[in-house]
């Protein structure tokens, strides 16, 4: 009986050798994929430029959407309302399935659409000519954009849920590239801070990832060098966490060796803050220099309690940062 499970599992889902449920796609394939998007779609990552120094991101993880897309958008609205200049999400975004996935879609789009109608003026229709009456906006410099060109700021990485019954292919014809790196760039202080989303969703960086890191392509060193700007904070987003929230919780599924790997590289980057998922438990804690934050599951099935699962993290003009959670009330009827 046994064995005829473990055939039954087997013929759709995988088990890696460190025990992380994880689909066809291996991360050596994810990353080769998402490197040759990143390098050729650069510009879907471009820095921002921003006026202040004083400025707040949203995190998430964890949401698991099915049918209900609530708390993903509930997220997206306390977002959009308090001016996040960007919201990330720690992976497990969807269980894999198609319908899933069309539905996470359809709420993007709708609050793609609320954050192009808050922060940019449509233009109406009797302004333009006939043949340009396709929804231009303007931006406060007075540019003009079509819709389709505004980014909409949310950034996830992939979690082991997001691959589960081959589900690359879904998470991927939505958000592309597996991991990436970005700026925000601070008015005219010639400083910025810089963001490094990593695919950690098998328990393991891999050789590629490995490589690629140590070939720096993570390390936004242009805009260092070529425009004499200085870094001021570095924050990494990983869906695996680093440290076991409590001996009730699992631990971290990286071998020993990537553990200790990762740990000298948020170093060697100097690392701000590492935001984590993927055991549904808050945990937070300062390792050499460093900030680990690994957040609760804000998915109603996991959570169905309104409760602090989201953190906003403001950094200020007097150098500070502040770490809050950020309360959740959606309740699943």
């Amino acid at each position: 009986m046994l064995l005829v499970a473990v055939a039954t599992l087997s013929s759709c889902e995988k088990v890696s050798p460190i025990g992380v449920l994880i689909a066809g796609t291996g991360v050596e394939d994810r990353v080769k994929m998402s490197n040759l998007y990143y390098q050729k779609h650069q510009l879907d990552y471009k820095d921002q430029w921003i006026d202040s120094v004083d400025y707040t991101f949203l995190v998430g993880a964890d949401s698991h959407i099915t049918n209900d897309t609530c708390r993903m958008a509930e997220m997206l609205q306390i977002g959009l309302d308090n001016n996040d200049l960007f919201y990330a999400h720690l992976g497990d975004i969807a269980d894999t399935k198609a319908e899933y996935y069309i539905n996470l879609d359809n709420t993007l789009q709708q609050f793609k659409r609320k954050y192009a109608n808050k922060y940019f003026h449509e233009i109406p229709e009797d302004e333009l000519s006939t043949r340009d009456r396709e929804g231009l906006y303007c931006t406060k410099s007075g540019d003009t954009l079509r819709y389709e060109d505004i980014d909409y700021p949310f950034y996830p990485v992939v979690g082991n849920h997001d691959l589960t019954h081959n589900g690359w292919p879904l998470w991927c014809n939505i958000f592309h590239s597996s991991f990436y790196e970005f700026n925000i760039i601070l008015g005219n202080t010639q400083q910025y801070d810089h963001f490094i989303f990593l695919d950690t969703a098998s328990g393991t960086l891999g050789e590629e990832q490995v490589r690629l890191i140590e070939e720096g392509i993570l390390d936004a060193k242009d805009i260092g060098s070529y425009m004499g700007f200085k870094c001021r904070y570095t924050f990494v987003f990983s869906h695996t966490n680093i440290f076991r929230p409590s001996s009730l919780q699992f631990s971290s599924t990286f071998a020993r060796e990537e553990t200790f790997y990762l740990l000298s590289q948020f170093e060697e980057w100097n690392v701000t803050a590492v935001f984590c998922g993927h055991v549904h438990a808050w945990d937070e804690r300062d390792f050499a220099g460093v900030h680990y934050v690994t957040l609760d599951s804000m998915s109603e099935r996991n959570s169905p309690n309104p409760g602090k699962y989201l953190l906003r993290v403001h950094l200020k003009k007097n150098g500070e940062i502040e770490y809050e959670r950020v309360q959740m009330n959606y309740v699943k009827k």
